[in-house]
């Protein structure tokens, strides 16, 4: 692949802060409280939610500008969940993808 762009990001640790090499991402990182934690900052799985549902409705506008059609109102929802996977942990998403009225009945 040739690359176009590399996003460049360093964490340290799931309750530090994580922050993008051009400085424009500095959070703070904090455990959910469904995990234990307090909260008092972003997870990594709501970031990753976040870059999955932008990336595929980034996907889904460039399909729709190739077959010229409007993909303005199209909206991406991704769900990401951490849960056990026998001896480790797995990540589960979901994709939850709303047309408007005049895209929903095109294939």
């Amino acid at each position: 692949m040739d690359a176009l762009y590399t996003a460049v990001a360093t964490a340290n640790g799931r309750e530090g802060r994580t922050v993008s090499s051009d400085g424009q991402i500095d959070l703070a990182l904090a455990m959910p409280p469904a995990l234990g934690g307090n909260g008092q900052g972003t997870n990594p799985e709501q970031l990753f939610a976040a870059g999955y549902a932008a990336c595929f409705a980034s996907a889904l506008g460039l399909v729709g500008r190739q077959a010229k059609a409007d993909t303005s109102e199209v909206s991406v929802t991704a769900e990401v969940s951490i849960g056990k996977d026998g001896a480790g942990f797995g990540l589960g998403v979901t994709l939850r993808v709303e047309l408007p009225e005049s895209l929903a009945g095109e294939t």
